[in-house]
């Protein structure tokens, strides 16, 4: 079975559980507190370490995560390292989270830019983005300088680069297999 099966099945659920005792938003904000965990090194190897054993991987994790977490969070964290999926946890938190923000009617979006784009700009850009797909928008924003110019617009499964860097590959390409000479005849 491949990972993001394994991260998708224990992800959904822990969501219809969450949904079910109405108690989603502070499992969303469990799972964003151990996603923010798992990102430390340390944590890291001892999701991925084979050496140590369930129990004493479970025990680190339960001083690690604290008593904070809702009884399900914790409860799913433990069957998933009593049967060995632990390094898993990180994944199953994304899943996770974006179930939550699709439940509550959120598209999470990405604009890559050459350069840092003003607010004013980036609000037009989500209120665009909200109109044409009719749902809340959640817009990050990431520089490249990579791209030269232009845009990488990534909503949803919908992918449009308007990118300089992408439009000089295009153009090269054209220019090596003889296409864009032929247009000029």
């Amino acid at each position: 079975m491949n990972e993001s099966r394994i991260s998708v099945r224990y992800a959904r659920a822990l969501f219809q559980s969450a949904v079910e005792k109405n108690i989603l938003d502070k499992v969303n904000q469990d799972m964003t507190s151990v996603l923010e965990i798992c990102n430390i090194p340390e944590i890291r190897e001892l999701l991925k370490n084979p050496v140590i054993v369930p129990s004493r991987k479970a025990e680190i994790l339960r001083k690690v995560f604290g008593t904070d977490l809702q009884k399900i969070t914790s409860s799913t964290i433990d069957i998933m390292v009593k049967n060995s999926r632990e390094r898993y946890i990180p994944a199953v938190a994304r899943v996770l989270r974006h179930e939550t923000k699709k439940y509550n009617g959120i598209t999470e979006s990405q604009l890559i830019t050459a350069v840092k784009v003003d607010d004013k700009l980036m609000k037009q850009i989500a209120d665009l983005i909200s109109l044409v797909f009719k749902t809340k928008v959640e817009l990050r924003e990431t520089v490249d300088p990579d791209i030269i110019g232009g845009f990488i617009l990534k909503v949803e499964d919908h992918y449009l680069d308007a990118s300089v860097k992408t439009k000089l590959r295009k153009i090269k390409k054209e220019l090596q297999t003889g296409e864009g000479l032929k247009s000029w005849k």
